[in-house]
């Protein structure tokens, strides 16, 4: 939580998402997350924001390292990706249907994403990151269908990630706070992420973490007027 009594009202309240059994398309995400019940939706009033630059938002921790895997196959540090740049990191299943979940982040990151093509100037220091949960199923090549068009798209960086394995992402969900539930084989090695909670997080170039939305409050406005205060801050770097 800030320090700024004028962002008292972004309370958070994570919820437990199960998640499905269908492979999902950006259009039902988009689609499952616009279908959401008025009670389920973020309890944001975007015109009661505080206006972008008027707060500050404390740095929260240091955004955790690892191996990462890029769309193409090729290793990468976690850090290398994030370093430089403002970024907006979601976790997600590719078959994640549970709309308080990754369809819920989903349009969210698109609705960020639209608002980074009318602003070239916030585009070109920010980026949006989807790191899978389930290495086993998301592959580099799973994520390379995932991000098509967007991935491609150089006037806003759509970043894909995934891990090699389970063990290699368990410590990257550590460093985020990441909750989620492990399936195990008979001699207790993890196969699989399950159950996870909805958390997004705002990382800055010098990759802290600066915010954490959960279902309570990942609103696009919110985020939109997080990166522009990242951005007017003197000596973000």
């Amino acid at each position: 939580m800030t320090n700024n009594a004028c962002r008292v009202w972004r309370l958070r309240a994570p919820v437990a998402m199960a998640i499905g059994a269908a492979l999902w398309r950006p259009a039902q995400l988009a689609q499952a997350a616009v279908d959401l019940p008025g009670a389920a939706r973020a309890v944001i009033d975007p015109s009661r924001l505080p206006a972008p630059g008027s707060y500050r938002l404390p740095r929260i921790m240091a955004a955790p390292d690892g191996e990462v895997l890029l769309p193409t196959g090729q290793p990468a540090r976690l850090h290398r990706v994030l370093r430089g740049s403002l970024s907006v990191v979601s976790f997600i299943y590719s078959y994640c249907r549970d709309p308080e979940g990754c369809p819920r982040a989903w349009a969210v990151l698109e609705t960020v994403r639209t608002a980074l093509l009318r602003d070239p100037v916030l585009a070109a220091r920010a980026q949006l990151v989807s790191l899978s949960f389930d290495p086993s199923h998301d592959t580099p090549e799973q994520m390379r269908l995932i991000g098509a068009d967007r991935m491609r798209d150089v006037r806003v960086r759509w970043r894909f990630l995934t891990t090699a394995s389970v063990p290699t992402l368990l410590p990257l969900l550590r460093g985020f706070g990441q909750g989620v539930s492990i399936e195990l084989d008979a001699r207790g090695r993890p196969l699989r992420t399950l159950n996870h909670l909805l958390k997004v997080f705002l990382v800055d170039e010098a990759v802290q973490v600066r915010e954490i939305y959960s279902v309570a409050t990942l609103d696009p406005q919110a985020v939109i007027n997080d990166l522009r205060t990242l951005q007017m801050a003197p000596g973000a770097v």
